[in-house]
């Protein structure tokens, strides 16, 4: 019997998990959203009652004035936010999502955690917790510097 190893069954489980994503009806719909909006609307929606202006955007995702200025009027143009005035300075919009993005948005993330709740079934608290260690522990060992192991 041929031994498994942990990256091929890593890899493995990506392809499944990929797979999945794909033919999932809310994925194929904001995948037609480009990664930058994406991004846009998941950290407008997080910062939902806090007044976020293009600046503020710059900032947050290291992009130039003339960049974030292209992606923002393209967002606008397709519906997924509006930008509007604000009392204390006529000169300055604040970014807010609109019906459209945040229902995007709630759809991806209710995928998410069907994924979620799919991957863990039949699990208890404690294994998840464990997987979770263990994951942690080999994202750790490829973050570090490459050591030879004892048992090689």
């Amino acid at each position: 019997m041929k031994r498994k190893t942990v990256g091929m069954e890593l890899r493995s489980l990506n392809n499944l998990l990929k797979r999945y994503i794909e033919n999932s009806q809310h994925f194929q719909y904001a995948k037609k959203i480009t990664g930058t909006n994406g991004w846009i609307i998941a950290y407008l929606f997080e910062n939902e009652g806090t007044d976020v202006f293009q600046r503020d955007l710059e900032e947050r995702f290291t992009i130039t004035r003339s960049t974030i200025s292209k992606v923002l009027k393209l967002m606008e143009h397709k519906g997924l936010i509006e930008r509007l005035s604000v009392e204390e300075d006529a000169r300055l919009k604040k970014i807010v999502l609109t019906d459209k993005a945040r229902e995007i948005h709630q759809a991806v993330k209710s995928d998410l955690m069907e994924i979620e709740t799919r991957l863990m079934k039949d699990f208890s608290h404690e294994e998840k917790e464990q997987l979770l260690v263990f994951i942690d522990r080999m994202k750790s060992n490829m973050e570090s510097p490459s050591e030879k192991s004892v048992d090689e």
